[in-house]
């Protein structure tokens, strides 16, 4: 049995399991803070110990959206799992914004935008009528609900990994869309390890768009 310690407010590696079941314990009292990645799904309430029942090669991920440190116990040696996202890799490093031009010499970014919304791990172009995201390599956005709007998403380059609702979408295809109705969880997370492979994605909204109007169940780009 190895145990892993998990703060408040923190997850795990996105890790994708080996080639035998591996079997995830938590205090059943701490169930109802646990968001979970097992393999396509993922689940926000309602958990329990039988969802903790990784299949052999299947993605897994922990989130523990309480406000007290878990203890994760597993049945077997995690060590040797591949490592699809650490979501604190760079919480050390220093965090640097980036500009327009970062993206507008290289990426072909259309004229016209009204408002840029600069970040060190993502950069965002805002038109009239859509958005145009990008995603810095090995890094994700939080895990989000809107009240206010839904979204659309086109994925134009990248191959991400996306949670849209109950589901997690591996290594998609440019082109790919997602609808993310209001109230619904969603994110992004680019894999590449390649340092110009960037995420693309073209954002449509309906509702109220509000930058607040963002409620984040998991921010781990808030931790540095």
């Amino acid at each position: 049995m190895i145990n892993e310690l998990l703060p408040a407010k923190r997850g795990t590696k996105l890790r994708k399991n080996g080639n035998e079941v591996l079997k995830i314990t938590i205090d059943q009292n701490e169930l109802m803070n646990i968001l979970l990645i097992n393999s396509n799904s993922f689940k926000a309430e309602n958990i329990s110990q039988l969802d903790l029942i990784i299949k052999p090669n299947n993605y897994y991920m922990i989130i523990n959206n309480g406000n007290n440190t878990i203890e994760l116990s597993f049945n077997g040696n995690i060590s040797d799992h591949e490592i699809i996202y650490d979501p604190y890799k760079y919480t050390t490093t220093e965090k640097i914004n980036y500009k327009p031009d970062d993206f507008k010499q290289i990426y072909s970014v259309p004229e016209g935008y009204l408002d840029t919304l600069p970040k060190w791990y993502s950069f965002k172009f805002t038109y009239d009528e859509f958005n145009l995201i990008f995603v810095k390599p090995e890094m994700g956005i939080s895990f989000q609900i809107h009240k206010k709007r839904s979204e659309s998403w086109e994925i134009l380059k990248g191959k991400p990994i996306i949670v849209s609702g109950n589901q997690v979408h591996y290594y998609v295809e440019d082109h790919s869309k997602f609808e993310n109705s209001v109230n619904s969880y969603h994110s992004v997370i680019n894999p590449n390890r390649d340092k110009d492979k960037f995420v693309i994605i073209k954002e449509r909204w309906r509702g109220s768009f509000d930058e607040e109007d963002i409620i984040r169940v998991f921010n781990p780009n808030n931790f540095g």
